[in-house]
C-alpha cells in the first residue's frame, strides 16, 4: 500500500493527496533511500556529515531502541535534545513506530521539564549530556517516566550510542494513517505556561511542499543552515523536515546562536539558505566587521520569523549581505510559515502575503471580518494546523475555531493582500482611547543608533491611564543618560503620532526572552 504523498505540482498552490495508511517517516527518511539518495549527505553537524542511507539506519536504529525500552504506539518520547544527529535520528524513530515525540526547549528551568513530563506523561526522556545537571534533580519520582536516556557523553548501559548499537539497522514502519497525532510540540510560553500543540503525521508535508518549496524554492542541492533551535516549530522545518523533503543537506550546531558561531557555519559549509530572528540580525549587524566575505558566498535565501523584522534592520542586512531576507510568520500552532514576503516581491515592513494554501482573514472583538485598511486580529485556515492543545480544552476552543485557528496577533491588511504587524492581542495598548502598536513603537526606537534593542509594554501614569513604556538595550558607546533618554523620546515623537511616544524608558542590560528570541512582554509588564 503506498505510504507516500502525491503532489501536483502544475496546480496554485500545489495539490497534495496523502494516503489513508501514512507514516511520515517512510516519506521524509525511507523514500530517499528507495529512490537512490542514499549517498547524498543528509546532516553535518559538531562531530561529523551523515548520509541519508547512514541516517536512515540510525532513524532505525533510534526506533528499536524505544521498542526496547517498552515505547509502543502512542506513547510519548521527551527530547530535551541539543542539535545533533541525535535529535533527528530519535524524532523520525519514534514516529516510525508509531509514537509521539516531543521535542523541547532546551534552556528552560528544572521547574519547566517536571511540568512538562508530567503534563505529557511521557515514557521515556531522550537527555542531551550537557542539560542532564538540570533535570536530573527532578527524575526521581516522576510518576509516568519508565526510562532515561543521555544522548551524548561517556557511553553507559543506557546511553543512547550504546542503544543504537544493540539496536537492529532495520525497521518496518507503523500503520499508523495520516490522521494519527505524530508529534507535539509545546509553546514558547512567550505568553504563559506552556502548552502541547498535537500535530498530525500529515501536518509536516503540507508546510514542505506549500512554503518551503513553493515560497522559499528549496533545493535538493542546497546547504541549509537555522539558527532557531531544531525543538521550535521554526527550527523544526529549517534544519529537518525542509531539507529532508527536497534531498536536501542540513548543518546543525549544538551551541548557542552567536554572530560569530553562525558566520563560522556559513563560511565554513557555504549555506545557500540561512534562518534566523530578528534580535540575531540585529547582533550580526551591530558587529562592523562581518559581512558578506565572513559569510557563505553561496548564501541565495535568508529568512526571519518569531517576531516581525523591523524594516530598518531587514533593508540595513540587505544592503550589506547583498540577500534580502524573507520576512514571514508561523506558529507553533501552524507549524510552520503562512505568512510570508517572496523573492523578488519583497516589501520590507511588512510580513508579505498568504502562503498558497493558506488562507487569512483579520476580524475584530466580535469576530466579524474588519475593511482593509483597519486593523484586526489574524485568523489563519490551513491544513498544517494543530488538531487542539493537550489537555487544555477552554485554550483549544479559543484558539482553534472550526477550521480558523486564531493566532492571537493584530495586522492590517492593505489593497495588495500585504499584512503588516501591530503587536499581539495582549499587547496591544490603548492610549487615549487609541490603539498603539508596542511593536511600532519599538521599530521607531531600534531606528536611533543608540538603540540595540527595545520592547515596549503599558504602565499606568499617576491617574491610571496606560501609556507607553520601553525598555531599551543600548549599543556599545552609549550611556544611559537622562540626555538621552529624553533624546529617545523626541525621536519617536518625530516619526509616530505623539501620543505613541514612550513616557518613560528604563535602560537595561537584557530582555526577557524565549529561547527562541520572542520578547515576553508579560514579564516586563510584572
Amino acid at each position: 500500500m503506498a505510504t507516500y504523498s502525491k503532489v501536483n505540482r502544475e496546480c496554485d498552490p500545489p495539490q497534495i493527496a496523502l494516503p489513508r495508511i501514512y507514516n511520515a517517516a517512510s516519506e521524509f527518511v525511507d523514500r530517499h533511500i528507495e529512490q537512490g539518495r542514499g549517498e547524498r549527505i543528509a546532516f553535518i553537524d559538531d562531530q561529523g556529515e551523515y548520509t541519508y542511507r547512514s541516517f536512515a539506519e540510525r532513524v532505525n536504529r533510534a526506533g528499536n531502541a524505544l521498542l526496547a525500552l517498552g515505547v509502543r504506539m502512542e506513547d510519548r518520547v521527551l527530547m530535551c535534545m541539543l542539535d545533533t544527529i541525535d535529535f533527528p535520528a530519535v524524532f523520525w524513530g519514534a514516529i516510525k513506530i508509531g509514537a509521539i515525540p516531543i521535542p523541547v526547549n532546551t534552556l528552560l528551568t528544572a521547574h519547566d521539564y517536571d511540568y512538562m513530563m508530567r503534563d505529557s506523561r511521557a515514557r521515556v526522556l531522550v537527555v542531551s549530556d550537557a542539560l542532564m545537571q538540570t533535570l536530573a534533580p527532578i527524575l526521581d519520582g516522576q510518576p509516568f517516566l519508565d526510562a532515561t536516556v543521555v544522548s551524548g557523553g561517556e557511553p553507559t548501559p543506557t546511553s543512547l550510542e550504546t542503544l543504537l548499537g544493540q539496536a537492529s539497522p532495520e525497521l518496518e514502519p507503523a500503520l499508523t494513517t495520516a490522521d494519527d497525532v505524530g508529534f507535539w510540540l509545546y509553546t514558547s510560553g512567550s505568553t504563559g505556561a506552556p502548552k502541547g500543540s498535537m500535530h498530525l503525521h500529515s501536518d509536516i508535508v503540507h508546510t514542505a511542499v506549500l512554503y518551503a518549496e513553493n515560497v522559499l524554492g528549496i533545493e535538493a542541492d542546497d546547504v541549509v543552515f537555522s539558527a532557531a533551535k531544531l525543538f521550535f516549530a521554526y527550527g523544526l522545518g529549517n534544519g529537518m523536515t525542509f531539507p529532508l523533503h527536497v534531498g536536501a543537506c542540513a548543518v546543525l550546531m549544538a551551541e548557542r546562536p552567536t554572530p560569530d558561531s553562525v558566520m563560522k557555519r556559513l563560511k565554513t559549509h557555504q549555506a545557500t539558505i540561512f534562518y534566523g530572528v530578528p534580535t540575531l540580525y540585529g547582533a550580526i549587524l551591530a558587529q562592523s566587521e562581518l559581512d558578506q566575505a565572513a559569510g557563505s558566498a553561496r548564501l541565495r535565501r535568508c529568512v526571519s520569523a518569531g517576531e516581525a523584522l523591523p524594516e530598518g534592520v531587514a533593508k540595513a542586512w540587505s544592503e550589506r549581505f547583498k540577500t534580502e531576507i524573507l520576512d514571514g510568520l508561523g506558529s507553533t500552532e501552524m507549524l510552520h510559515i503562512f505568512l510570508s514576503n517572496r523573492v523578488g516581491e519583497v516589501r520590507y515592513g511588512t510580513t508579505g502575503k498568504a502562503v498558497p494554501g493558506y488562507e487569512l482573514k483579520l476580524v475584530d472583538e466580535e469576530g466579524d471580518r474588519v475593511p482593509v485598511g483597519e486593523m484586526g486580529e489574524l485568523c489563519v485556515k490551513g491544513p498544517s494546523s494543530a488538531v487542539a492543545y493537550w489537555n487544555q480544552r477552554d485554550k483549544s476552543l479559543s484558539a482553534f475555531r472550526g477550521p480558523w485557528t486564531h493566532t492571537g496577533d493584530k495586522y492590517v491588511v492593505d489593497a495588495d493582500g500585504y499584512y503588516q504587524y501591530c503587536g499581539r492581542t495582549d499587547d496591544m495598548l490603548k492610549v487615549s482611547g487609541i490603539w498603539v502598536s508596542p511593536f511600532e513603537v519599538e521599530s521607531a526606537l531600534i531606528e536611533h543608533e543608540a538603540v540595540l534593542e527595545a520592547a515596549v509594554v503599558g504602565q499606568a501614569d499617576a491617574r491610571d491611564l496606560i501609556k507607553p513604556k520601553a525598555f531599551v538595550i543600548l549599543n556599545d558607546g552609549f550611556e544611559g543618560q537622562a540626555s538621552l533618554e529624553q533624546g529617545l523620546k523626541d525621536f519617536v515623537k518625530s516619526r509616530l503620532a505623539p501620543y505613541k511616544y514612550p513616557r518613560w524608558i528604563e535602560f537595561v542590560d537584557a530582555l526577557p526572552k524565549t529561547a527562541t528570541g520572542k520578547i515576553q512582554r508579560y514579564r516586563l509588564r510584572e
